[in-house]
This record gives structure tokens, C-alpha cells and sequence, in this order.
């Protein structure tokens, strides 16, 4: 099983190429997250290409750096240094990123936070969560989105 670093990696020294009719860039800190996500999306579907990062900092490198638009950003809400609202705010402060749907995922279960991503992002999933589940709601946001 490949780690999480080692896609990051592989995709930013441009060894690993997104050539998917659908981009998940999904950011978690968590790399069981990131790995299961990935290969389980993947499997059930070959149209899909996952891209993860661990940290709000490397999705917004990411997307400066390697011009990556994805279709859908999957992203948690507690993540160290940079949390996923901050994350929100600078995604939607350019002009290019603005559209891109966010979906959060988090382990937080209050109301509040789930308000507020419900209001802000496109859905909120409390983890943990199915597979499947998270790709039935993926592609309702794309729809929703006309991807």
C-alpha cells in the first residue's frame, strides 16, 4: 500500500499525472484517511482520480503551483496550523478557485461547526463514513455543480 506522502509527492515531482474526468483533491491530516479515500474511490470508479494532501498549506500550494482545478475539494475542518474554515476563506478569496464545490469532512460533531458547513461548503460528512456513501454524495454535489 503506497502512503499518503508518497502520492503527494508523486504527483507534485509530476511522476503522477491526473488525467480523470474527475479531480477529488481531498486535505486531511489524517493518512489512513487520505490512503482509504484514494484506493476506494479509485476502485469503485476509474473516472475518478483522488489527489491527497495532509495540510491546508499544500492544497493551496497545490493549486498555485501546479495550476491543479479540481472538481471537488473534500476537506477537513480540524487541521493543524491552517484549519479547513481558513482553508474555505483563502479558496475563496482568488477569483479562479471561487467555483470549486468544498465538501467538509470532519470528526467534529456539534451542532455549530455543522452549521456553519452546511452553510459554507456544498455538504458536510461526519466521519467516519462509507465509501460508498461519500461517493454518492460527491457526485450529487458534482451534479448540483453540472460536472
Amino acid at each position: 500500500m503506497v502512503k499518503a506522502q508518497e502520492y503527494v509527492l508523486l504527483y507534485q515531482c509530476g511522476m503522477m499525472k491526473v488525467k480523470s474526468e474527475k479531480k477529488v483533491l481531498i486535505v486531511d491530516d489524517n493518512p489512513d484517511i487520505l490512503v482509504s479515500v484514494k484506493e476506494g474511490l479509485e476502485a469503485m470508479d476509474k473516472k475518478i482520480e483522488v489527489i491527497p494532501v495532509n495540510s491546508g498549506e499544500e492544497c493551496l500550494s497545490l493549486l498555485m503551483n501546479k495550476k491543479l482545478l479540481p472538481d471537488v475539494i473534500l476537506l477537513d475542518i480540524m487541521l493543524p496550523e491552517m484549519t479547513g474554515w481558513e482553508v474555505y476563506n483563502r479558496l475563496r478569496e482568488k477569483e479562479e478557485w471561487k467555483s470549486i464545490p468544498v465538501v467538509f469532512i470532519t470528526a467534529r460533531t456539534d451542532h455549530k461547526a455543522k452549521e456553519i458547513g452546511t452553510f459554507l461548503g456544498e455538504d458536510y460528512i461526519e466521519k467516519p463514513f462509507e465509501i460508498d456513501e461519500l461517493k454518492v454524495r460527491i457526485e450529487k454535489v458534482l451534479r448540483r455543480k453540472g460536472v
